[in-house]
């Protein structure tokens, strides 16, 4: 039985992770903010008060979770304001880094003593976060935000890797949630069901790499 732990879980694609998960036997730390009716019907252990954005996460992680072995670490959290040079907000940029780019590392660091040999770390990213895939501009907050977060990751990759931990950053697509306004191509639901099977494919050896939930690899 796999122990999978998953920030924002509440809603959107954390949630439906979440869902999937328990629905296939495995067990769930469901890490968030402020719990939703939906979340409180599955079996998962909740745990509230998870801004990944704040310091004040970290001890709550550490006393929630300490004894348990973490077998997939999922940073999915995320924040996204909409950024332009006709409207620049570097308050708005500054939360997004803190949220997006961050807060992955500030979860990852926490629960690094709920880790063993095996176990795996997946960052939820953006192809937005993408250089050599840019083509608009635009999103500067989001856009610079999952940049950084993918050189997060990868740091995280060399430094695990001795360890036999994995480090992976995935693309979900888009996706029709909260955050993209209902906008996208692909159902909060297929974008869960995709992630995880990356996630049960993605080895060792392919650590530190950067992958649509559809199955390619992205380009940095």
């Amino acid at each position: 039985m796999t122990l999978v732990a998953i920030t924002g879980a509440n809603k959107g694609i954390g949630l439906e992770m979440t869902k999937q998960f328990l629905e296939r036997g495995d067990d769930v730390i469901a890490m968030c903010r402020t719990t939703s009716d939906a979340l409180q019907q599955t079996n998962a252990q909740i745990i509230e008060g998870i801004d990944v954005g704040a310091e004040s996460c970290v001890d709550i992680l550490k006393d929630k979770c300490a004894g348990q072995n973490i077998d997939y670490l999922i940073n999915n959290a995320g924040i996204f304001t909409n950024e332009s040079l006709e409207d620049m907000d570097f308050d708005r940029i500054r939360m997004q880094f803190e949220v997006n780019t961050l807060g992955p590392l500030r979860v990852s660091l926490a629960l690094l003593p709920n880790l063993n040999t095996g176990s795996k770390v997946f960052i939820v990213s953006s192809r937005v976060g993408s250089l050599a895939d840019n083509s608009s501009g635009g999103n500067y907050g989001y856009r610079i935000s999952k940049t950084a977060v993918n050189m997060a990751g990868v740091n995280l990759a060399h430094d695990l890797k001795s360890k036999e931990i994995g480090v992976f950053l995935l693309h979900p697509g888009f996706v029709r949630t909260n955050m993209t306004s209902g906008n996208g191509n692909v159902e909060p639901s297929q974008s869960a069901t995709n992630l995880i099977d990356r996630m049960d494919a993605l080895t060792l050896e392919q650590t530190g790499t950067f992958w649509h939930a559809e199955e390619y690899e992205l380009p940095w």
